[in-house]
């Protein structure tokens, strides 16, 4: 889910969370795998290269729908791969292999894939344009590139409504700058043209996806998911029990307003890129 030769907290303690909130957090962000495979179509041979891969769900996903064919997941944690390993033998899916790799540099063999995707994975690179260019020498000629990757965090309910919320607790850290590695580093449309263009790829489109954030089956789930996130974690480990339970119940009060009958959902808008390699 996190790929960058920038961030190499991803093998460590942030890797460690992903693998403790894993089912979490695929039920977070199913509705944008949905969305993924309906953009990627994979086909039932291709060789299909999974970026930031975390814990092996939509490499799984994909190895079924290319039941003919094979998918490799790569990621920078260790502790994810681990448990996409034990995820793919669980459920008996055998066209899979993991590989503790950073895609920005790792030598791929050229044109060995038919299509690369990734479920919000490729938004930490340290340099984008090199990334994307080595993700594009992997691809075989016209082969396809599929992600979602998120939209402006003032459009996202998922970042203000804890920010708003907890902000007269504790010092909510923003996001990094849009040209800095970071969840919404690509966020802005003319600079993913930009970035993919530079890269080599050809005939870059982009979809608006509103699919809202499962965070929670109710309050108290959609409470403890929030909290530990990893940005509010060490803020909030800060106050005394007399103010955490304040700013608890602020947060559980503002999150009531999104309880549905499907759970705790928080409007998180992304986009679904796709794009190839030239012919």
């Amino acid at each position: 889910m996190a790929e960058s030769a920038g961030t190499p907290e991803w093998d460590g303690a942030t890797g460690d969370h992903w693998v403790a909130y894993e089912e979490k957090y695929n039920a977070a962000m199913f509705r944008y795998g949905e969305r993924l495979f309906a953009g990627a179509g994979v086909r039932p041979d291709d060789r299909v290269l999974d970026v930031g891969c975390g814990c092996g769900q939509t490499t799984r996903v994909a190895a079924r729908l290319a039941a003919e064919g094979s998918v490799h997941g790569v990621d920078l944690s260790a502790a994810m791969l681990a448990r996409a390993r034990e995820r793919a033998a669980e459920e008996g899916v055998g066209n899979v292999r993991f590989e503790q790799a950073d895609a920005q540099v790792h030598d791929f063999d050229a044109g060995a894939y038919d299509l690369a995707i990734s479920r919000n994975g490729v938004m930490f690179f340290a340099d984008p344009v090199a990334a994307f260019a080595n993700v594009r020498r992997a691809l075989r000629p016209a082969g396809r590139l599929v992600f979602v990757c998120w939209r402006a965090p003032e459009e996202s309910a998922y970042s203000l409504v804890p920010r708003a919320a907890l902000g007269r607790y504790v010092t909510v850290p923003g996001p990094p700058g849009a040209d800095e590695p970071g969840p919404n580093s690509l966020a802005d449309p003319d600079r993913v043209r930009d970035v993919l263009g530079r890269a080599g790829l050809a005939d870059v489109q982009l979809e608006p996806e509103d699919e809202p954030m499962y965070v929670g089956a109710d309050l108290d789930e959609a409470v403890d998911f929030v909290l530990n996130r990893q940005s509010l974690r060490e803020p909030m480990a800060e106050l005394d029990a007399a103010t955490t339970a304040k700013a608890t119940e602020e947060l559980r009060e503002a999150l009531a307003s999104y309880v549905t009958p499907e759970g705790v959902l928080l409007r998180s808008p992304a986009w679904l890129v796709t794009a190839h390699a030239p012919a």
